[in-house]
């Protein structure tokens, strides 16, 4: 890391998520403060796209979300099922026009994936991360009982700095009638 990234003022690493609707982050953020390590938990809740585009596609990744969101309706989305981490818990989730959104950028960045962004996109949300294997376990569980698919609204994309620590927030571009 370059002085300049560690100050905080320079390019770094770009992470593009979908944002959820007001109801939904609060559901997944209030799983995260009950299941998450105290000291771990820095991030609100929320569903990665791409982990680690480089900082020089940051003006062109800005024009295909602008042109992903202006005017456009909301993907349908839904909370499909439970999905094991290993030492963790995560809402697995289902859309389809979320999936091509994600596509489509895979296309125009290909050259530049990481092997992360290149694999399979698996869309989740945890809720636990980074205990025990047994504890995530029996947290799946409990969470299974319980568990019904359900809809949830995608309000935007957004992207973040990444450098090292909490994400910087850089963009947000939200869907159609989530501009207020």
């Amino acid at each position: 890391m370059t002085l300049e990234q560690d100050r905080g003022d320079g390019p770094a690493p770009i992470i593009v998520t979908a944002l959820f609707g007001a109801a939904d982050t609060a559901f997944f953020d209030d799983l995260r403060v009950r299941h998450f390590p105290p000291e771990r938990n820095q991030l609100k809740a929320h569903l990665t796209m791409f982990h680690h585009l480089a900082p020089s596609l940051e003006r062109e990744l800005k024009q295909r979300l602008v042109a992903e969101t202006k005017g456009v309706a909301a993907p349908t989305a839904r909370i499909a099922g439970l999905m094991s981490l290993g030492r963790g818990v995560a809402f697995r989730i289902q859309s389809s026009a979320l999936e091509d959104i994600r596509d489509r950028l895979a296309d125009a960045f290909a050259p530049l994936l990481t092997p992360q962004d290149r694999a399979g996109w698996r869309p989740h949300v945890t809720v636990q991360n980074k205990v025990e294997p047994a504890v995530a376990k029996a947290l799946q569980a409990d969470l299974d009982r319980e568990f019904r698919p359900r809809d949830v609204r995608i309000a935007g994309l957004a992207t973040y700095w990444y450098r090292g620590g909490p994400w910087e927030a850089l963009s947000r571009h939200m869907f159609a009638q989530d501009r207020g």
